[in-house]
Formats: structure tokens, C-alpha cells, sequence
């Protein structure tokens, strides 16, 4: 009797167990290795859900990317300066305007041209009409980051080339006088302003600036030096940033010519800057709504999975309270259980629906676009589900009494 009562004061004084991080971590992990197709099966639904909202996001960004570069290429963020017309005397913008335009903060490239009267032909034997209405035009040597231009034969002017007696043609202007490339070590020439200019290079067609396809142009130097050019431009092109493109417009007049701002014209906004801002924003909210709806799915699916296992579970459930396991440690192992399946549903359903929307949008055609948000969103949110959908599991697992557990069947 003695004996008895002592072993249940040992038993009565005797300390609760206490499980080191990793036996707790180990015991999390149990049910995943010894379910290893049921615990397959709910990482696959949750790689489901992660994928999907990759995928609802990722593909319309990569939409998204494509449809503005296709409206960037109307010119949503160049704006053009010109003199009023019909005006007496001829109005002419400074000298200075293309570097006083140069210098507003927002402003990434400003170049210029200027027209100055001059005919261009293919030979002095050209009858004095006879000039295909190509206009020869001072050029600055920066004039191709500011139109979106590009080179299709031989080079454009360069601070080198811009003091020497070349010529470079649009492509129009290149049809009319018969050229269709450039040779650079057989180089041809052409007569302007009575004199021979060695052509250097042809131009693609410009669909922002369709007046230099029609142009042939010469070096800013160039111009001034040998046919009495006066410096006074007549077209600048400035490029900035869709957001600041209007705020650039209400100041271009004024600082282009500040004594007489009302004599400069000033192009308005790319009607595809509002089309873009509104691309944007309506896809802003798209992306947001259907990310919600993917996690809010893949949440239920963990939940769902979690509970499942619980009403499962309920006989090793009390055989391990009935071994001296506390509720607190039930709580851990499921919990921990449902934070792992999320966090291997998660990273797989991240890499498969990054591989799906590559391959559709290189299928489209599309520049590959992955919001490194929805990335983030994916792999945080599969964690973060995974806590709350084995938060109430778990105290059910934990609430269930050992007695009844057992004699369930």
C-alpha cells in the first residue's frame, strides 16, 4: 500500500514532459511521412491554387507589358515644338531653345531640325523642278533617341560625321533618289545647295516622325558651315515620361521661346497615353481581384485537408494524450503539419505556374512578365494559410478527449 501511494506521489509530483523544437518539428512532420499520398494530394491542391494565381497574374501583366509597348510606339511620352505658322515676319525659335528645352528636369532627350530651303537631287543635271519634295534639314546628332529611330543601311551623323559634308537619308527620300543601300567604302553622293554630300546612311521609316522619311539630313555643323546656316530651328522633338509629359507640355512654350511663348506650337499628348493610363489601372484592379479569389481557394483547399485529417486521426489523436501528450503539443503537431504542406503546395504551384505563363506568353508572342508581388504573394500566402487553416484543426485535434478517441472507430 505503501508502495502504491508512493509511486502515485511520484506520479503526482512528477514533472510534465517537455519536447525539444526538433522532436516537435519531427512530430509535425509524421503525419506527412506516414501519409505520404494523401499529404502529395493536398500539396498538389495547394500548388493548384498558388499555380492559379500566378498564372491570373502573370499572364494578363505579360498582356499587359505587350499592350504598352504597342502604345508606347504611338509616342505617348514625345511632344514636338514648332514655330506658329502664317505669321509676318516668319516666326523663328532661338538658338538656345533646344538646350533651354534640354535642361527641364523631367525631360530625357530634346533634338532638333531645322529647315532651311534647300532642294536635294541625285545629279546636277536635275532640271531646276525636279526635286521629289525631299526637304534638306539641319540635324542634331542626337535626333534618333528622340524619334525612335533606327539605321537600315551604313551610319547616321555622328559629332565626327556632323562637321563633314555628309548626308543621311530617310527612307522616302532614299526611294525618290533611287538609293536602296549604303555602301561606305564605294560611298555615292548627292548635289544640295550647290554642293556634293557623300550619303552615309538610310533610315527605316519613322512612324513618329513621318516628315524626316521625306528628308535628307546634314550635320548641325555641317549646315552652318558650308550653306550659311543660320542655327534658328524649326522642329524640336522632346521626350520625357508619361507622367510628366503634361506638366512638360504647359512649360515647352514658354521656355522654348520666353519672349514670345504665344508664337510656339506645341503637339498634344498621344491620345495612347490615356488609353495606356487606363490599361493600367483596370488591370491594376483585374490582377488584385482574381490573386484574391486564387488564395482565398487555395485557403479553403488547406482547411478543408487539415479538418479531414483531424476526424482521421482521432485514434493516434488519444492514444497520444493517453501516453502524456499535453493539448499544446497536439496544436504544434498539426498546426506544423499544415504550415509544411503549404509551404511545399506553394514553392511547387510558384515554379509551375511561372513555367505555364512563360510558356504562353512566348506562344502569344508577349514579353514574359512575372510580378515579382505575386511571386511573393505566392510563397507568403501559402505560409500564412497554412497557419490559419490548421489553426482550428488543430484545436479540434487538441479538444478531443483521449477516452472517446480511443473507442472510436
Amino acid at each position: 500500500m505503501r508502495r502504491t501511494r508512493q509511486a502515485a506521489g511520484v506520479d503526482r509530483d512528477a514533472a510534465p514532459v517537455r519536447l525539444a523544437p526538433a522532436d516537435l518539428i519531427g512530430l509535425g512532420l509524421l503525419g506527412i511521412r506516414t501519409r505520404t499520398a494523401r499529404a502529395a494530394l493536398s500539396a498538389l491542391g495547394i500548388a493548384i491554387g498558388i499555380a492559379t494565381l500566378i498564372l491570373v497574374t502573370g499572364i494578363p501583366a505579360s498582356s499587359q507589358r505587350a499592350l504598352e509597348e504597342k502604345l508606347a510606339a504611338l509616342g505617348t511620352n514625345r511632344l514636338q515644338v514648332t514655330p506658329a505658322p502664317n505669321r509676318e515676319p516668319p516666326v523663328k525659335l532661338p538658338v538656345e531653345s533646344v538646350d533651354m528645352v534640354s535642361r527641364i528636369a523631367p525631360v530625357t532627350v530634346a533634338s532638333a531640325t531645322a529647315d532651311f530651303g534647300l532642294n536635294v537631287a541625285r545629279s546636277d543635271r536635275t532640271g531646276p523642278g525636279d526635286y521629289n519634295a525631299i526637304a534638306v534639314v539641319a540635324t542634331r546628332t542626337n535626333l534618333l533617341a528622340a524619334i525612335d529611330g533606327r539605321v537600315r543601311s551604313g551610319r547616321f551623323l555622328d559629332p565626327a560625321m556632323e562637321r563633314l559634308p555628309t548626308v543621311v537619308l530617310g527612307a522616302v527620300a532614299a526611294q525618290r533618289l533611287g538609293f536602296t543601300a549604303v555602301d561606305l567604302s564605294q560611298p555615292l553622293q548627292v548635289h544640295l545647295g550647290g554642293r556634293r554630300f557623300t550619303v552615309i546612311g538610310i533610315l527605316d521609316p519613322v512612324p513618329l516622325a513621318p516628315e524626316i522619311d521625306r528628308s535628307a539630313m546634314i550635320g548641325w555643323d555641317a549646315a552652318n558651315h558650308w550653306l550659311r546656316f543660320d542655327g534658328h530651328p524649326t522642329r524640336i522633338y522632346v521626350q520625357t515620361t508619361d507622367a510628366q509629359v503634361v506638366a512638360v507640355r504647359s512649360v515647352l512654350a514658354a521656355t522654348a521661346n520666353p519672349e514670345h511663348p504665344s508664337d510656339v506650337l506645341v503637339s498634344r499628348p498621344s491620345d495612347g497615353l490615356a488609353a495606356k493610363q487606363a490599361v493600367q489601372q483596370t488591370f491594376s484592379s483585374l490582377l488584385l481581384g482574381l490573386a484574391g479569389i486564387a488564395l482565398l481557394v487555395g485557403g479553403i483547399g488547406v482547411a478543408n485537408t487539415m479538418y479531414i485529417s483531424v476526424l482521421e486521426r482521432r485514434r493516434e489523436i488519444g492514444l497520444r494524450r493517453a501516453l502524456g501528450a499535453n493539448r499544446g503539443q497536439v496544436r504544434i503537431q498539426f498546426v506544423t503539419e499544415s504550415i509544411v504542406l503549404s509551404a511545399l503546395g506553394g514553392a511547387a504551384g510558384v515554379l509551375t505556374g511561372a513555367v505555364a505563363v512563360a510558356g504562353y506568353a512566348t506562344l502569344q508572342h508577349w514579353p514574359v512578365t512575372i510580378p515579382a508581388a505575386s511571386a511573393a504573394a505566392g510563397l507568403g500566402g501559402a505560409l500564412v494559410i497554412g497557419v490559419l487553416a490548421g489553426v482550428y484543426p488543430a484545436m479540434r485535434a487538441a479538444s478531443l478527449d483521449p477516452t472517446e478517441s480511443l473507442s472510436s472507430v
